[in-house]
């Protein structure tokens, strides 16, 4: 698993240079693949520890998004991509499993972006991320990422605020250690300074490291058999301070995680196979 310090380095040396986004701003055709991706058993091990996947076998179904993410990274540094790498927000993730993927397995991996999409507080870009096997696409994630920036509606009034989601009932409570993204970091590849340590985190306005979002997202699809569900989506709604205390919970095929003054930070669904 490449580490994506250099790429995220790099990000912040080109963001500069993308001062403003353009409402005809035009997204790159590239796509960029892997034809063969062979998975480290050691970190595939490590990173379903840290994320509470009960096995490795099969793929725990998040790993695939970690393993194509220095993709992402790399097509989102380069200069012909509208907006900024830093200061990009993570705001949803849709993953689907079309087949099981195994350890041994050696998919092909293709990522690309797929549109940019006006937002009342920036432009959203959706990353497509692709898993094939003999050709045949076997698992895909969507991500949407929000970059800030002012907007011709910027000066109008404030839309209402959204309702908030419903209550779940609580399943678990979760303990997180401050040191959480520094280990997550070390299995998933993601050694962002801000989940690393305060002073970093400090610069972008957090007052201590936050959780990594797709250990939170991972983390609730370890609770939900991942071996029965195929798709799974959620909406980050606010950052995980570390240390923390936060509660999972779920009803039907909902699950949130909230935090002990009953912030909800993450909010999902999920949907299962038939066969089981």
């Amino acid at each position: 698993m490449t580490s994506l310090a250099p790429l995220l380095a790099l990000g912040a040396l080109t963001s500069p240079l993308k001062r403003g986004v353009s409402s005809t701003a035009h997204l790159p055709a590239t796509r960029l693949t892997v034809p063969e991706v062979r998975f480290d058993l050691g970190r595939l091990a490590a990173y379903a520890r840290i994320c509470g996947f009960p096995c490795t076998d099969p793929l725990p179904l998040t790993y695939p998004h970690v393993t194509g993410f220095p993709l992402a990274l790399r097509l989102m540094t380069r200069r012909a991509f509208p907006l900024p790498l830093t200061g990009l927000v993570h705001t949803a993730v849709s993953i689907t499993r079309h087949h099981a993927l195994r350890p041994d397995d050696r998919p092909g991996l293709t990522v690309y972006a797929a549109r940019l999409t006006p937002h009342r507080r920036g432009t959203e870009v959706t990353m497509v991320t692709e898993a094939r096997l003999a050709g045949v696409l076997v698992w895909e994630s969507h991500s949407t990422y929000l970059a800030r920036h002012r907007t011709p509606g910027s000066g109008a009034p404030a839309p209402a605020p959204a309702r908030p989601p419903a209550r779940l009932p609580a399943a678990a409570t979760w303990d997180l250690p401050g040191n959480l993204g520094r280990r997550y970091g070390v299995a998933s590849g993601d050694l962002n300074p801000i989940h690393l340590h305060p002073l970093p985190a400090r610069l972008f306005g957090f007052p201590r490291a936050i959780a990594h979002g797709m250990w939170t997202f991972a983390r609730c699809v370890a609770e939900l058999n991942p071996a029965e569900v195929t798709t799974v989506r959620a909406d980050f709604r606010a950052p995980v301070l570390l240390p923390a205390t936060v509660t999972y919970a779920a009803a039907g095929e909902a699950f949130q995680v909230r935090g002990v003054n009953g912030r909800v930070h993450l909010t999902g669904t999920r949907a299962r196979s038939r066969t089981g």
